[in-house]
This record gives structure tokens, C-alpha cells and sequence, in this order.
């Protein structure tokens, strides 16, 4: 009778679960999805948008320009000359060929700001530019 209880013992033992194989299934889920995500460029300058009576919602924005008052044109949280906006947006589109590009223009920014920055986009090979506006 006692070796039957020891027998007993022993597969309690053996049925315990091995979590490691589950653990490595997490992290392999966790780094694809860090892998795959996409990453919203920040424009790095807060500016204010002129009003639109018409608009419609871009969820998939994947590079952000932004042109403050002064014209002054940031891509990615850095100033960028107009001299190097096609380079810029060429490197950011490199990164993700899909993506689209929104410029953030402030209200008080000049139009040949907004034309320097359209036109680099037109040359870099991105087929979707939009200008980003408030809800009115």
C-alpha cells in the first residue's frame, strides 16, 4: 500500500507544465508585432490649422510635416532647410512606400512654404499628400 501512495506521488510530479515553450511564443508574438507596427513621423512643431468647411478623416498618415508662421518647414522634430525637403521626405518614403504624408501648414505660414513642400513630395514619389485642417 505504501508503494502505491509513493507511485501516486510521483505522477503529481510529472503532470506539472512546463511554461518556457509559452513564454517563447509570447516574446516571438511581441517582437512581430513591434516588427510590423507603423510608426507615426512626428512633425515636431505645434501649429495652428486654418478652418475648412469641407474635410475628410485621414486615419493612415504616416509622415507629418509641419510649417509654423515664421515658414519654417519640420519634418520628423527637426527643422529642415527647403533645400532639403525632397531628401527628407525621400528617406521617410524610402521607409515606408505606402505611406501618405500630411502637411500641418499654419494659418499664418505663406503659400510658396506650402508649394516648396508639395512639390518635393510630387518629386519624391508620393502619390498621397493631404493639408491638414480644423474641424469647423
Amino acid at each position: 500500500m505504501r508503494n502505491s501512495h509513493r507511485a501516486f506521488g510521483a505522477k503529481e510530479e510529472e503532470s506539472s507544465i512546463d511554461l518556457t515553450p509559452m513564454l517563447d511564443v509570447v516574446f516571438i508574438m511581441l517582437i512581430f508585432f513591434i516588427v510590423t507596427a507603423s510608426f507615426i513621423k512626428e512633425a515636431g512643431v505645434d501649429v495652428t490649422r486654418p478652418g475648412a468647411t469641407t474635410w475628410e478623416k485621414i486615419s493612415d498618415a504616416n509622415i507629418l510635416i509641419a510649417i509654423n508662421a515664421g515658414d519654417e518647414i519640420w519634418i520628423d522634430k527637426k527643422n529642415v532647410e527647403p533645400r532639403f525637403v525632397k531628401a527628407a521626405i525621400e528617406r521617410l518614403h524610402a521607409e515606408n512606400p505606402k505611406g501618405s504624408i500630411v502637411i500641418q501648414a499654419d494659418e499664418d505660414s505663406t503659400n510658396e512654404a506650402l508649394t516648396i513642400v508639395m512639390e518635393a513630395a510630387k518629386q519624391a514619389g508620393v502619390k498621397n499628400v493631404s493639408i491638414s485642417t480644423e474641424e469647423d
